[in-house]
C-alpha cells in the first residue's frame, strides 16, 4: 500500500491541488491514498500532510502555512501557501533542473499563492469586468449545494490529475521556450546589424531581444500564410510602447497603397497600431524594415 497524503476537508484551492499533484509528479511509482479531513488523528497518522496540521516540516513532509507567523515569505513579498512549499521541496526534480522550476513557480506557484494568502496581483481597468484566472477554473468546481461527499472527493482527486497535465505541460512548454530563447540569442550574435535581426522561422523573441539595446525590427517567417513578418520591437516585454514604430503614413495601408507609401513592391499590409507589417518574400520584409528605419 503506497503512502497516505491528508488534505484539508471542506472547500478545496488550488494550492493544495497543485501540491499533491506536484507529489504525485515526484513519485510516479507511488499509488498515494489521498485524504481530506481535519480530523487531527488522521493529520497525525498520515505520512503526508499538505495544507492541514499547521507545521512547515519539509523533512517530516508537513507542509502547512496556516499557523502563526506562516511559513515563510519570498523576496517579492509574497508568502507561502502549500504548492510553493511543495515546489520548494520538489519542484527542480519534477521539472528537471533549477531554472525550469523557477520558471513554473514564476508563473504558476507564485500567482497561486498569493490568491491563497489573499493578496490580488492585478488592478481592474473596467468596473466588475476581472480576468478569468487558473484559481477560477478551479474554484469553479468545488462543491454545490446538494454534492455527496463522495462525488465531491471524485471531482478533487479528477483536478488533481488536471493539475498534473497542466504542471507537465509547462514545464515542457519551458524546456522548448529555453531552446527556442537560446536560438534567438545565436542570431542576435551573429548579426552585424543588429537593429534588425531575421529569424528563419518563428521564435519567441521578445524575451530575449527586449534585453539588448540594438534591436528595433525582428523579420520572421508566416509558413501558414507563407508570408514574411517585420514586427516592431517594444520597449519591454508585453509592452504597447515601441522603439520605433513603423512611419505614421504606413498606419492600417494595404498592398497597393503600402506599395506605393513604402515603395517595396510585394508589401502588403501595415497595422494601423505600426507595430507589425508583412510582405510576400523575405526580401520585401527587409526591404521595409529599411525603409522603416531610414524615416
Amino acid at each position: 500500500m503506497g503512502r497516505t497524503i491528508v488534505t484539508h476537508s471542506g472547500s478545496f484551492h488550488p494550492d493544495e491541488i497543485f501540491a499533491i499533484a506536484t507529489l504525485f509528479l515526484a513519485h510516479p511509482e507511488e499509488r498515494f491514498t489521498v485524504i481530506r479531513s481535519r480530523d487531527e488523528s488522521d493529520i497525525n497518522s498520515s505520512d503526508i500532510a499538505v495544507d492541514v496540521g499547521g507545521v512547515y516540516e519539509p523533512e517530516a513532509m508537513r507542509f502547512d502555512h496556516h499557523q502563526a507567523g506562516g511559513a515563510g515569505i519570498r523576496e517579492n513579498g509574497v508568502p507561502y501557501a502549500s504548492f510553493g512549499l511543495v515546489w520548494k521541496s520538489f519542484g527542480a526534480e519534477v521539472a528537471g533542473s533549477a531554472a525550469v522550476a523557477g520558471e513554473v513557480e514564476r508563473k504558476l506557484a507564485i500567482p497561486i499563492d498569493a490568491v491563497d494568502n489573499g493578496i490580488k496581483l492585478y488592478k481592474t481597468v473596467l468596473q466588475s469586468i476581472e480576468p478569468y484566472t487558473i484559481v477560477d477554473f478551479f474554484s469553479s468546481f468545488e462543491p454545490v449545494l446538494g454534492r455527496t461527499k463522495e462525488s465531491a472527493y471524485q471531482t478533487f482527486i479528477e483536478l488533481i490529475q488536471v493539475a498534473k497535465s497542466l504542471l507537465m505541460r509547462e514545464i515542457d512548454r519551458e524546456k522548448e521556450s529555453k531552446a527556442q530563447r537560446n536560438k534567438v540569442e545565436e542570431m542576435y550574435q551573429r548579426t552585424g546589424d543588429k537593429r534588425v535581426i531575421i529569424l528563419e522561422e518563428y521564435l519567441p523573441w521578445q524575451k530575449v531581444l527586449v534585453f539588448h539595446p540594438e534591436p528595433l525590427y525582428v523579420i520572421y517567417p508566416n509558413f501558414e500564410e507563407g508570408k514574411w513578418r517585420v514586427q516592431a520591437v517594444p520597449v519591454e516585454t508585453h509592452s504597447f510602447e515601441l522603439r520605433k514604430p513603423f512611419p505614421a503614413a504606413w498606419a492600417g495601408l494595404g498592398s497597393k497603397e503600402l506599395s506605393r507609401a513604402s515603395g517595396v513592391p510585394d508589401a502588403l499590409f501595415c497595422h494601423n497600431n505600426l507595430f507589425i507589417a508583412s510582405a510576400e518574400s523575405r526580401e520585401g520584409a527587409i526591404r521595409l524594415a529599411k525603409k522603416a528605419l531610414a524615416e
